[in-house]
């Protein structure tokens, strides 16, 4: 997503902080962009796609809250230098979908590092708010779907529900009042568009109404407008406001 800098650089620039450091006393590596009163505002953590690394989305805290707590992680799987993922992908050309294998214990990191760092930061779970890009969503999914009491929402951006996950999704106490952001472009050639339908209408069927947005022509990223819509999510999830 190197294009997303060159995209944001005019906004960036009046967000200038030193070169952040990564972070090595949680679960997973991270960067940490907090605010100044952590304990009294909301955390944010960004959970890169597939080749990615935890500088991807970092840079998206300049448009949203300046406030809050960001958190940017590095996933646990790595392959080669600078480039992590969350799962392998199953043999064959089917449909994109992860290793079962995988999935479980990269959940199981995300789920101690986001326990962890909301005790760090003295942030409670409701107030721990999850945005994945691809990979990085589909964890957001596979977290929140199935512990809904670890955070407050997640934003799925360019994601779908891995098929263990889907077929399994059952109504549980709470699920139905987790707050979804979906974005996604509609010329997606990576993650088809018809993977965020799809996750839409399963959670229709477990009661959860999620914010929708497709990005006409938009390919597999993130665009202005669909980080302008996240912060309006944010702004209506926490009832804070966003920066202009």
């Amino acid at each position: 997503m190197k294009w997303l800098a060159v995209l944001l650089l005019p906004l960036l620039a009046t967000f200038a902080h030193a070169q952040p450091v990564l972070q090595t006393d949680l679960p997973l590596k991270y960067l940490a962009q907090a605010g100044a009163n952590p304990r009294a505002e909301p955390l944010v953590i960004f959970l890169h796609g597939y080749g990615a690394n935890e500088e991807d989305l970092f840079e998206l805290h300049g448009r949203l809250f300046p406030d809050f707590t960001y958190l940017s992680v590095r996933a646990p799987l790595s392959l080669d230098e600078g480039r992590y993922q969350w799962f392998n992908k199953t043999a064959g050309n089917g449909p994109y979908e992860g290793v079962q294998e995988d999935i479980d214990r990269s959940l199981e990191r995300l789920r101690s590092f986001v326990e962890q760092a909301g005790r760090k930061y003295q942030v409670a779970p409701e107030r721990i708010y999850l945005v994945g890009f691809s990979q990085g969503a589909m964890m957001s999914y596979q977290l929140a779907l199935q512990h809904p009491q670890a955070v407050g929402g997640i934003a799925a951006l360019s994601g779908k529900l891995n098929a263990g996950l889907r077929e399994q999704l059952a109504p549980v106490p709470g699920l139905d009042r987790l707050p979804v952001f979906i974005g996604h472009g509609t010329a997606d050639p990576i993650l088809p568009y018809s993977d965020a339908t799809t996750a839409n209408d399963a959670l229709l069927k477990v009661g959860i109404k999620a914010d929708f947005h497709a990005y006409p022509g938009m390919g597999h990223g993130v665009s202005r407008t669909e980080v302008d819509d996240l912060a309006k999510w944010l702004f209506k999830v926490t009832g804070k406001a966003a920066s202009q």
